[in-house]
């Protein structure tokens, strides 16, 4: 199928294409993917929790909440020299994406931004790639991250605007719009996605694809996620995703955003070999990989460096370089 990247999508269009019956969906959206990306490489991604647990938010679904009892203890912000330290031992495991996150509300002009900023710098001159996930900031925060060699901000939209409220009370959904916004003004890539598994209906989950597929233009990086329960939050007695769901998310994400790189993010660890295979079929172009088997958190697992190697190298996969991913200007052509 020839498609061109478009920004009018109508959310009935969206929901077509998640409704079309799973193995004629995947199989488009894999003839999608093999237009804009090559199928045979993936980016693995580490994430590093920079500043740990205490974050005044009440997200139901997260156990770095200072309102819920969770076995994540308040840390401060790690030092510059053990975020290198972590960062290089990623790169030596074929990691070419490294995202910084805090358990902030939002970013304060203060010493620990004036910290992140260093930590920024230094890592970029590593030759990574660097994400960052600090919660909300102003434009002018953007440009001083831009400025500092930022390459990627993630701020999720996690779900619909009608079923944010029900997961998070503390901000609003144009908070998060506004922070994609803001980054927008810069050259900063934005990677924006979502959480399955929250008790949102299909109807959430496509208009939440509908909401990132209408921003011009689409976020580079749309990580999909897979809600890990954890004890002590609202959240810990949701039902696990079903895979099917999870391929369809992927599938549909992938044909509505085809230049975007779809990721398959936290909940990967207790997906099978052959489960991740579906997922990278239906267009899944990136993994987060670890060295001591948590993605974030003591809560959130993540398949460690060497089960993911053995899992690419049977699957003929190979690791995506640094900076090579979409262009920071969008494709406008028809493609096919």
């Amino acid at each position: 199928m020839s498609v061109v990247i478009r920004y009018d999508w109508q959310e009935s269009e969206i929901r077509k294409i998640h409704d079309t019956p799973l193995l004629e969906l995947i199989y488009q959206a894999a003839s999608v993917h093999r237009q804009f990306h090559d199928p045979s490489k993936i980016q693995v991604c580490k994430l590093i929790s920079i500043k740990t647990g205490g974050c005044p938010e009440d997200c139901s679904y997260c156990a770095q909440s200072s309102r819920y009892k969770t076995e994540v203890k308040a840390q401060q912000l790690l030092e510059k020299e053990t975020v290198l330290s972590i960062a290089q031992q990623a790169k030596e495991s074929g990691v070419s994406r490294v995202c910084m996150g805090a358990a902030w509300r939002e970013v304060r002009d203060n010493s620990q931004f004036e910290q992140v900023l260093d930590m920024v710098k230094e890592v970029t001159a590593l030759g990574l790639e660097v994400c960052c996930t600090l919660g909300m900031l102003t434009q002018a925060q953007a440009k001083r991250l831009e400025e500092a060699g930022l390459y990627a901000y993630n701020h999720n939209l996690d779900t619909s605007q009608d079923y944010y409220s029900t997961i998070i009370t503390t901000r609003t959904y144009g908070d998060r719009l506004n922070t994609i916004n803001n980054v927008r003004q810069t050259n900063v890539t934005v990677c924006s996605g979502g959480i399955l598994g929250l008790g949102e209906s299909v109807d959430d989950r496509v208009s939440m694809l509908h909401t990132l597929g209408t921003l011009h233009p689409h976020p580079e990086s749309v990580p999909i996620n897979i809600l890990s329960q954890v004890q002590g939050t609202p959240l810990e007695n949701q039902p696990d995703v079903p895979i099917w769901e999870v391929v369809r998310m992927i599938a549909t994400a992938r044909i509505v955003m085809p230049a975007s790189d779809v990721r398959l993010s936290a909940g990967r660890a207790r997906l099978s070999q052959v489960e991740q295979a579906l997922c990278f079929l239906a267009g899944a172009n990136s993994i987060f990989s670890s060295d001591d088997g948590h993605m974030l958190t003591v809560t959130t697992p993540c398949p460690g460096y060497n089960a993911d190697h053995e899992m690419l190298n049977l699957l003929g996969l190979e690791t995506r370089s640094a900076f090579v991913g979409q262009s920071k200007t969008p494709i406008e052509a028809v493609v096919g």
